[in-house]
């Protein structure tokens, strides 16, 4: 492991100022980031679609991070991390399997976001001794209603973004009303607080290659989550378009004893809308 922390050296607590670092599993070269306290069960985060390492709202990032070391990560194929993107989404919770087995880590809490929320279903149904806590944000179980379109939604949304010149992810995550844009803007605004070294961007046959793999998801049969016992904080806007919202209630009744919190007036990022009232309730779920 990659700790040459010295004892007196201070608590990175920034996501803006976090190091990057890389660790190498299986041929591939992970690219991540840490911050936080080190010592006790790490927090790893499991990132969305086409996004990279800069692509953690600090607002949810930070909180958590003040109490518990956080680690955030570059899947195979996507950003500074080696390798090609595979094509199923299981093929990735073995990729993060592999991460975090080289950080040395035997248990681990996962905050996930969409597709990240898939990989960390995955990544629980195969190895359930490795998971002790999961937040699943955005995101729904695999074959769930609706998720082979989010290929449509998103191309969609891409080439509105890019007639009006704005991010994508101001039409994907807010809804658009004033509440939603002002909110997409503010969140836009944030990812661009770290400065320095920051990610490659996600290349565009990655994204694809993800954009299949979430397709695959959507037609599969659904895993049976009845055998998810971990402790399950489930959370969403209540106008999800990418992942449709009823998934979130959909998890929330597959998982047994999972609490759900829904946003109103908000889309698939709520928790970035509403990060002031959600950071709290994750880190004190977390913390428990």
């Amino acid at each position: 492991m990659s700790s040459n922390v010295t004892p007196n050296e201070p608590v990175i607590t920034s996501y803006a100022q976090a190091p990057a670092r890389t660790v190498t599993a299986g041929g591939v070269t992970y690219a991540y980031r840490e911050l936080g306290p080190k010592g006790g069960i790490p927090v790893v985060f499991f990132v969305h679609l086409a996004a990279t390492l800069d692509n953690w709202d600090p607002r949810i990032i930070d909180p958590v991070a003040k109490g518990r070391h956080v680690i955030t990560f570059d899947n195979r194929g996507v950003g500074a991390s080696t390798g090609q993107v595979p094509d199923s989404v299981e093929a990735m919770a073995d990729d993060a399997y592999a991460f975090i087995s080289a950080l040395g880590f035997d248990t681990i809490d996962v905050f996930s976001f969409s597709l990240g929320g898939f990989i960390a279903q995955a990544l629980v149904v195969k190895h359930p001794e490795l998971v002790r806590k999961l937040v699943l944000t955005g995101t729904g179980p695999k074959g769930g209603k609706d998720i082979e379109k989010v290929a449509r939604v998103t191309y969609w949304d891409i080439l509105r973004a890019t007639l009006t010149r704005s991010d994508p992810k101001e039409f994907l995550f807010f809804n658009r009303n004033p509440t939603g844009k002002a909110a997409a803007r503010a969140f836009v605004n944030r990812l661009g607080e770290r400065t320095v070294d920051r990610d490659a961007k996600i290349k565009t046959k990655a994204f694809q290659t993800q954009l299949k793999a979430i397709k695959k998801w959507g037609r599969s049969t659904p895993d049976d989550l009845s055998k998810v016992t971990h402790p399950t904080l489930i959370a969403n806007g209540d106008n999800d378009r990418m992942v449709p919202s009823v998934l979130s209630g959909d998890l929330h009744r597959r998982i047994k004893g999972s609490e759900l919190i829904i946003y109103p007036d908000s889309g698939h990022g709520g928790i970035f809308q509403y990060h002031e009232e959600f950071a709290p309730v994750a880190v004190e779920f977390l913390g428990r």
